[in-house]
């Protein structure tokens, strides 16, 4: 990571469930009652927002297809945690969704680029070999190598078919060795 030059002008990228909140396996997190934050991902988001000008939430929400979910309630959640993460001193730039099925073929989920450029050309200072994506799943690590971006795993369960640039247990210990590493 220390040759990775990390400065104000990298944006960052972070996957959801597994990563910012507790993941339901074969389920979904369809309110705010199901949403758990994992232990330390709020002292991080203060961390990385003192670092990165961008930060954004990149997650594929398949309830909404399979009707589990609204899309209300998904953006019920989303203001939740930025509102979380604000008064813990942390920021989210934007929270970009694929709300459809996996079988779809115009599907904008990851590892497919769409929910990225969406946000490039949002936010046309970003230059993504000058960005981290954080996940714990493989589709998470291609979004982000198909896109020439750093990339970061969060283990978990999910069983590794690619392997990331650098893996670690939490967001938490990252931002710590990230700092530590600056």
């Amino acid at each position: 990571m220390k040759n990775w030059n990390i400065d104000s002008s990298w944006t960052l990228f972070l996957d959801r469930d597994g990563v910012i909140n507790h993941r339901i396996m074969d389920g979904y997190v369809k309110n705010i009652d199901e949403f758990n934050f994992l232990d330390g991902v709020l002292e991080a988001f203060e961390k990385f927002s003192n670092l990165f000008t961008h930060v954004f939430i990149i997650t594929n929400q398949q309830g909404i297809a399979k009707s589990l979910m609204t899309e209300s309630n998904l953006l019920d959640i989303h203001r939740y945690m930025t509102k979380e993460i604000q008064k813990a001193n942390g920021k989210i730039t934007k929270c970009y969704y694929a709300p459809e099925l996996k079988s779809d073929k115009n599907s904008t989920r990851k590892p497919k680029p769409d929910l990225a450029l969406k946000a490039k050309k949002e936010h046309d200072s970003i230059d993504f070999t000058k960005s981290i994506m954080i996940g714990d799943s493989d589709s998470d690590i291609l979004f982000g190598k198909n896109l020439g971006m750093k990339t970061v795993r969060i283990k978990t369960i999910e069983p590794i078919g690619v392997v990331a640039d650098y893996t670690c247990n939490s967001l938490k210990e990252f931002a710590d060795l990230l700092l530590k590493k600056l």
